[in-house]
């Protein structure tokens, strides 16, 4: 089973951005979540948008992805800006 680490932004008040970083084994499905105020706490009440995604074949290796990608700022930064 494929799984995902994710990026979605979101903007709010004076059009800044703020990002979310997540991993899933069903992409579409999560960000339904998200964006139906059933998704992780930080995410409810906004409107997400996918702004990155990457592929792994195991649970363990999107896990410590996605570790990396919540920790590096200037990633997070450089990405949900592209869009």
């Amino acid at each position: 089973m494929p799984y995902f680490v994710y990026l979605i932004v979101c903007k709010i008040k004076n059009k800044k951005k703020i990002s979310y970083v997540g991993y899933t084994g069903n992409l579409k499905k999560r960000l339904g979540l998200h964006n139906s105020g059933k998704g992780a706490k930080f995410t409810r009440g906004k409107k997400w948008k996918l702004v990155y995604y990457e592929k792994y074949d195991s649970k363990s290796s999107a896990m410590k992805n996605e570790y990396i990608l919540k920790k590096n700022y200037k990633l997070r930064k450089k990405l949900k800006n592209n869009k």
